[in-house]
C-alpha cells in the first residue's frame, strides 16, 4: 500500500491546532436497539461541517512555497470545497473552487464566506472537476482531489486514531464510503488494532465499490438517483481503491428509506443535525443490528444539508416510518362531507397537515370530488389502524 499508519500518526501535529478532535457520543437510542454499546462519531461538528478539513489541509500544507503561491482549485458541491477554501485560507493560498450549476445557496455562501472564488460548471461534480482540471493546466494552480491522493487519505485517517483512543474497546466501526478517502484512512488503524472491523457503507442507488472489488480495480459505477450526495461518487480512487480492497472488511449498501429514517432518528434522539451521506452508517446498524459485534462507532461524517434539502428528506423519513401518509378520498360534493372525513380522522387521533380538492381527477362521476389528505400518524400500527377504519366509516378510499 502506498499509504501506512505511519503516514497518518506523521499528520497529526499539522493539524493539531486546525481540527477539531470531535467527540465519541454514547447514544442510548441506538444502544438500546442494537443490544451493544453504539457511540457515534461526530464529524458533523467538524470546522466546516465534516471531516474534509482533514485531508485539505494536509495537502496544501505540504505544497511548496512555491507551488502555494500559484494556488489550488479544486471541484465540489459542499464539503470538500469548504474544507479547501478554509484550509487554503488559513495557509495563505488562493482558492479557486468549481461547483455545479445549482449548488445549494448555504453551501456555496460558506465557500465564499471563507475566502474562495467560486466558479459554476456543468450539472454535477464529475463535470465540475472536469473544469477544475483544464483550470489547473492553464494556470499552474495545483488540484486538491477530494479523495484520490495519498495526503488526503493522511489527513483522513486521523479520525480512525481518534476513535481507537477515544474507545480503546471498540470493534465495529461504520464508515460512508463514496470516493473512498474517508474509509481507506480509517481503515488504515488495522495496522494498530486488527481486532477492529471497519465497514464502508454506500447508498444503494450509487454504488461503485462492490462492482470494483469485484473487478480488482476501480471501475465505475452506475449512478442512480440519491438523496446522499456526499457519497455519490461514479468510480473510486485509485489511491483509496488500493487501501480498500486490503484493510476493510466489508462494503454494504443502504436504500434510501433506510437513511431518511436514520436522520429522523438521529434529530429526533441523538439531537444530531446530520446530512444524508452522514447517515449511512447509522442506516446499516438500525438495518441489520445482528450482523455487527459491538461496542460500534458509525462515523457521522457531515451535517452540512440544505434546509430545502432537509425538508424534502424529513417528509421521506416520516413516510419510510410509517409516520406520514397521504390518503385520497373520494365522495359526492355536497356539504358536510369533507367535515365528516376530518372528524372522523380527528377522533383516530390523526394529525391533518394540509388537504387539497380535485374535482377532474380520471373516473370520477357527475357532481363527486376527490380529497387528497396529507396527514400524521403515530407509526406503522396507527397507520394501519387508520386504512383499516376509514373504510368502516363509509369513506371511499382510492
Amino acid at each position: 500500500m502506498s499509504v501506512r499508519l505511519a503516514d497518518v500518526e506523521a499528520v497529526r501535529p499539522l493539524l493539531a491546532d486546525v481540527v477539531e478532535r470531535t467527540p465519541l457520543q454514547h447514544s442510548r437510542w441506538l444502544s438500546s436497539k442494537a443490544g451493544y454499546q453504539v457511540q457515534l462519531k461526530c464529524e458533523n461538528l467538524q470546522r466546516t461541517g465534516s471531516f474534509k478539513i482533514r485531508g485539505a489541509y494536509v495537502r496544501i500544507a505540504r505544497l511548496s512555497p512555491e507551488e502555494r503561491a500559484l494556488g489550488v482549485v479544486a471541484a465540489s458541491a459542499g464539503n470538500h470545497a469548504q474544507g479547501v477554501a478554509l484550509a487554503a485560507s488559513l495557509l495563505g493560498a488562493r482558492a479557486t473552487i468549481f461547483m455545479p450549476d445549482g449548488a445549494a445557496l448555504p453551501k456555496v455562501a460558506a465557500t465564499r464566506g471563507y475566502g474562495a472564488d467560486i466558479q459554476f460548471a456543468g450539472t454535477g461534480v464529475t463535470e465540475a472537476l472536469v473544469h477544475a482540471r483544464a483550470f489547473a493546466e492553464r494556470t499552474g494552480a495545483v488540484l486538491i482531489h477530494p479523495f484520490d491522493h495519498e495526503d488526503i487519505l493522511a489527513g483522513q485517517g486521523t479520525v480512525g486514531l481518534e476513535i481507537i483512543e477515544q474507545l480503546p474497546d471498540v470493534r465495529t466501526v461504520l464508515v460512508p464510503l463514496g470516493g473512498g478517502g474517508l474509509a481507506a484512512g480509517i481503515s488504515l488503524l488495522r495496522e494498530r488494532r486488527p481486532d477492529v472491523k471497519v465497514v464502508g457503507v454506500q447508498a444503494e442507488s450509487a454504488s461503485a465499490y462492490p462492482g470494483s472489488l469485484a473487478a480488482g480495480h476501480p471501475v465505475a459505477g452506475v449512478m442512480g438517483q440519491t438523496m446522499a450526495d456526499g457519497i455519490a461518487v461514479a468510480e473510486p480512487g485509485v489511491v483509496p481503491f488500493e487501501v480498500i480492497r486490503d484493510q476493510l472488511d466489508d462494503v454494504l449498501t443502504v436504500s434510501e428509506d433506510s437513511m431518511s429514517t436514520a436522520l429522523i432518528g438521529l434529530l429526533e434522539r441523538a439531537k444530531m443535525l446530520v446530512e444524508p451521506s452522514g447517515a449511512a452508517g447509522v442506516a446499516a446498524l438500525l438495518d441489520d443490528p445482528s450482523r455487527f459485534e459491538g461496542p460500534v462507532v458509525p462515523v457521522l461524517s457531515g451535517g452540512n444539508i440544505d434546509p430545502l434539502v432537509l425538508l424534502d428528506v424529513i417528509r421521506h423519513g416520516l413516510s419510510a416510518a410509517d409516520r406520514f401518509m397521504r390518503l385520497r378520498v373520494r365522495f359526492t360534493d355536497r356539504p358536510g362531507e369533507l367535515m365528516r372525513l376530518l372528524t372522523d380522522l380527528a377522533s383516530m387521533q390523526v394529525n391533518v397537515l394540509d388537504v387539497a380538492h380535485d374535482r377532474e381527477a380520471e373516473g370520477l362521476g357527475v357532481r363527486e370530488v376527490e380529497v387528497s389528505v396529507n396527514v400524521a400518524t403515530r407509526g406503522p400500527a396507527h397507520r394501519a389502524e387508520v386504512v383499516e377504519r376509514l373504510p368502516q366509516l363509509g369513506h371511499r378510499v382510492v
